[in-house]
Parts: C-alpha cells; sequence; structure tokens
C-alpha cells in the first residue's frame, strides 16, 4: 500500500446530488421543493419550532409549576468528602478555593456542607451554607466552621 493508491472504500463517497441544473439532471424544474407556496420560493425560512401550521408542541403541551428566579443554587459537599481532603491531602482549612483547587466546585459555586459519611480530622471549614447535622459533627471533632 502507497499514498498514491489510496482511496476510500467502495460505496462510502456519493457524489453530490446537482440540484435545479436542468432537466435532464432529473432534478430540474421545482428543484425538488414542489409546487408553488412559500417553501417553494427563495428565501424561506421557518421559525424555530413551526411545523406547518400544525398547533406546535411547546403550545400543545399545557404550562404547570413554578420556577423562583430568586432560587439560590448550592453544590453540596459531604462530610466523607472533607475527610478524604483532610487525610490523603493533609489539608487542615478547607475553603471553597480550596475546594476549587481540588476540582470539586467551580469558580463562582456557591458551596453547602452536608452531613453524609464520618468525620475523624479536626478542620476549619468555611463555606456558603451548612445543614444542622453537618455543622454539629464538625463541632463535635473539634473542628470550626464559618459560613460565608
Amino acid at each position: 500500500m502507497k499514498l498514491h493508491n489510496l482511496q476510500p472504500a467502495a460505496g462510502s463517497v456519493k457524489a453530490e446530488t446537482r440540484i435545479a441544473r436542468g432537466q435532464g439532471s432529473g432534478k430540474g424544474g421545482t428543484a425538488t421543493r414542489g409546487h408553488k407556496g412559500a417553501q417553494s420560493r427563495s428565501g424561506y425560512s421557518h421559525k424555530k419550532g413551526f411545523e406547518g401550521g400544525q398547533m406546535p408542541l411547546q403550545r400543545r403541551i399545557p404550562k404547570f409549576g413554578f420556577k423562583n428566579f430568586n432560587r439560590v443554587e448550592y453544590k453540596p459537599i459531604n462530610l466523607d468528602t472533607l475527610e478524604k481532603l483532610a487525610s490523603e491531602k493533609g489539608i487542615s482549612t478547607i475553603t471553597p478555593e480550596v475546594l476549587y483547587a481540588n476540582g470539586l466546585v467551580g469558580k463562582t459555586d456557591r458551596v453547602k456542607i452536608l452531613n453524609r459519611g464520618a468525620l475523624q480530622s479536626k478542620i476549619e471549614v468555611s463555606a456558603h451554607a451548612f445543614s444542622e447535622a453537618a455543622k454539629a459533627k464538625i463541632e463535635e471533632v473539634g473542628g470550626s466552621v464559618a459560613t460565608l
């Protein structure tokens, strides 16, 4: 095999269909657009979600629920994750910056510490929010809690 005799597998490359190039091509005349109407004309573009006059899906489905636009999203971090950081990496002060540096949260994420898992290490934790049980566990081991 050499570079000059490389070619694609048989049947894998099709010739582009040349539309509106005369009657002999078989795709002349209306150029596969049917007869008359908006979609046959040049410059036609339909709106997003347009279904040819049929009631669009987003209007057929009922509206329901409520979205609170004042909601504050928190990235949950559990005590077992903090214990892992403290024991494996030897970190005693945990802040959102430390969590970001270790790839656990995004740069602008708000952090909430939750109760899952056991905690043996004495650590100082700074976060945007804490669950009551997590706060109690951290202080029980001798650590400290700071709300940002």
